[in-house]
Parts: structure tokens; sequence; C-alpha cells
């Protein structure tokens, strides 16, 4: 909210007094700061993705890079069929997590055929001169527009991997500056990690390493030791510990949480069953989503929390809706 303090402050300041800062959604529930990960609505576009946070009262997001990237075309069959839906990341940077209609986390899709790895590497190469050239005021925009919705932007989701150039790189922190974000989340790789971190210093921007649950490969992030790795790259390598991720790869959260909560940008919440098991609605999986809610509103931990819907289900906006209350309930 507002207050009289603020209007007094700004007044003083000569600052105008804008119809989207008197109109800022709440954002702290019981002290802890909840928001949503644009990728929950990777169906929908930019505006109507806002819309959509707006409408269930979500005052803080953090910026999936497919919702203001070009977009990919669905391929053969559609969702479910091979294709990608819209919003659906492109080929520059690996996703946060599957389509609802995809395998469940941690299952092998499909071989890829020759042609398809031809159409992938043809999506790179567009999506990085697109990177390279587009102006920075693609970005403003961006800002602006959750500026006009009340939102606050925390963080962009740009997942560095091993196919970037220096200078997509180095573009990508430019990017985050133009929308006014101080944290880049990522889905990343070890070895991209080492080329990203003197940018991260240079930049002076946090870097929030994003996990999965792959335990095989060893330049994924997953296990505590690959986040240690990183953050021992940079004082700008952080951590963005996704909650459902890390106790599927059999982690507890909680304690991760206690022991790194000062370089631990942000969480995303899901709910997984254990064992590599499959995301599911909230509730019925395994996922300590409460404990970890509570843990942060008892130790005053200053790391939003945000909403990653994942699960299948009918309607995005409905089932956000479902975990945004489910975690203000928590909270109450």
């Amino acid at each position: 909210m507002y207050s009289r303090r603020d209007f007094t402050k700004a007044a003083l300041a000569g600052l105008p007094l804008t119809a989207a800062a008197l109109a800022q959604i709440k954002a702290k529930y019981n002290g802890v700061r909840l928001g949503a990960q644009s990728y929950s609505f990777r169906t929908m576009s930019l505006d109507d993705a806002i819309k959509a946070m707006k409408e269930i009262g979500i005052g803080e997001c953090e910026l999936f890079s497919g919702h203001v990237e070009p977009r990919p075309q669905f391929g053969p069959g559609g969702p479910g069929g091979g294709g990608r839906p819209p919003g659906a990341p492109p080929a520059g940077g690996p996703p946060q997590g599957p389509p609802p209609q995809g395998p469940p986390p941690g299952g092998g899709g499909r071989q890829m055929t020759p042609e398809m790895q031809e159409a992938m590497r043809k999506r790179q190469e567009e999506t990085r001169k697109w990177r390279l050239t587009v102006p920075l005021d693609h970005f403003k925009d961006v800002r602006k527009k959750f500026d006009t919705a009340g939102i606050k932007l925390f963080a962009y989701n740009l997942s560095f991997n091993d196919n970037f150039s220096d200078e997509e790189i180095d573009r990508g922190f430019q990017m985050a500056q133009a929308l006014g974000v101080k944290v880049i989340t990522a889905s990343s790789t070890l070895t991209a990690a080492k080329r990203v971190a003197p940018f991260a210093d240079k930049y002076k921007i946090i870097v929030a390493m994003h996990g999965h649950d792959n335990m095989t490969d060893p330049n994924q992030f997953a296990k505590p030791e690959s986040f240690a790795q990183a953050m021992a790259l940079s004082k700008y390598f952080w951590v963005n510990l996704d909650i459902g991720h890390y106790f599927a790869a059999g982690y507890d959260p909680l304690e991760y949480i206690q022991k790194h909560h000062a370089r631990i940008s942000n969480l995303h919440l899901k709910d997984r069953k254990k064992n590599h098991g499959a995301n599911t609605p909230w509730g019925q999986g395994d996922t300590p989503i409460k404990d970890v809610l509570q843990l942060l509103k008892q130790k005053k931990y200053d790391i939003p929390a945000y909403i990653e819907y994942e699960y299948r289900g009918e309607d995005a906006v409905a089932e956000v809706k479902k975990c945004f209350q489910y975690c203000k309930d928590a909270l109450a």
C-alpha cells in the first residue's frame, strides 16, 4: 500500500506519483513475500500473463524469457506431439520444466532425429541474432507493463547454457539492466557458469542457479555440491532453489534454506512426489511446501517464494489461483 508517509516523501523529492505506484498489489502475507514465475502462464502472451497475475492478486514476478523473446511455432502434432506450446522456451535456453502436456520431470523424451536437431540449431541461431540486435527499449517497455499493473518485477529468468556466445551472455546482463532487475535466474550448467562468472562480476548482478533433479550428470545443478561449486566462482552467484525438484532429488529444502538463506535469491514452489516422482496438484505430493513457508515466516527470511505451476491442469489461471490460496492458507 502507498502510505501517507510515502506520499510525503515523494512530494518532497519532487517525484511523480503515478497511478501504478498507488495501485501496487500486495505481495507480503504474514511477513512472507509471495509471487509467481511467469512460466506458470507459458501458454499465454505476456500481456495476458500480466492480466492473469493482476486478476489473481499476485504482486511479485520472476519473468520467464519465453515471454519476451520470439516464440517458437508448434511442431508436428502440436502440444504433446513433439511441438512446443505457445510460450515454451526458445531453443536458446532450457526450460524451467516440462509443459503440462509433456513428460514428467526426470523422464526421457524421444530421441531427436537429424531433422529435429537441424531445426533446433536454426532456432538457436535465430534466437542468438535476436538477442544481439533487439533494442533494449523492448525490455524497458516490458518493465513499464509490470509497473502499470502494480506488479513488482524481481528477476529475469534467462537460462545461460553452453550454446551461448560471450556476446549473448553480455547482452543478457544488459537486458536485466533494461528491465531494472538485480537478479537473473538460470537453469544452467557448471561449464556455462564458469563463463558467466566474469560478467556477473562486471555488471554486479546476481545470477541465481536453478536446480532440477538430474543426479546422473555432474554438469547439471541438482546436488548441494553443484550449487557450492557455482557459489565459489563469484560472490554474485546465488541459488534459485526449486523446493520441488530439490526434494524429489532426495534432499531437505528446509535444511538447505536454513544453512544458505543468505545466498538464496528466491524459491520456486511446486509439489512433487519423492524419489524423482511426478509433479502433482499441491497437497497431493510429498514436498513440504507448508513447512517451507512457515520457516520463512518464523525466521523472517526475506526470500521471495514464487509459484511455478507445472502439473497437468486444464486452466493455468485457475490452477495458479489454487496454488496462491494454498500459500495464503499455509501462512494464516
